[in-house]
């Protein structure tokens, strides 16, 4: 029974996570295919390993996470969802890419 009513509670987490996702994107002017192209021209040779939209400092971002094939370090470019210009490129090693992870989904529960 616990199981049951744990399960109920992740399901309806999921659900108002792609509901606030839909709101976000109704409201973005740049789509997720364009911005990624914008934030892939920021790291040629790069592939997307994550991808999300979200406010962030009271603007509409596109965040992505991008992968390079000579390194283990992540790029993170952010994309204004409403205009399209970079708002920051950073490179974040392998661990501090774990660190952030560990604290959105603990931000999540």
């Amino acid at each position: 029974m616990v199981l049951l009513s744990l399960l109920g509670v992740v399901l309806i987490g999921c659900a108002t996570e792609e509901k606030k996702e839909a709101k976000l994107q109704a409201q973005a002017k740049v789509t997720r295919a364009d911005a990624e192209k914008i934030a892939l021209s920021k790291a040629p040779g790069g592939s997307i390993k994550e991808g999300e939209l979200e406010k962030e400092k009271g603007k509409l971002i596109w965040s992505f996470d991008i992968a390079m094939p000579s390194s283990t370090d992540i790029k993170e470019v952010q994309v204004d969802a409403i205009t399209g210009e970079v708002v920051s490129v950073e490179t974040e090693t392998a661990a501090q890419e774990a660190k952030e992870k560990k604290g959105k989904a603990e931000d999540k529960k």
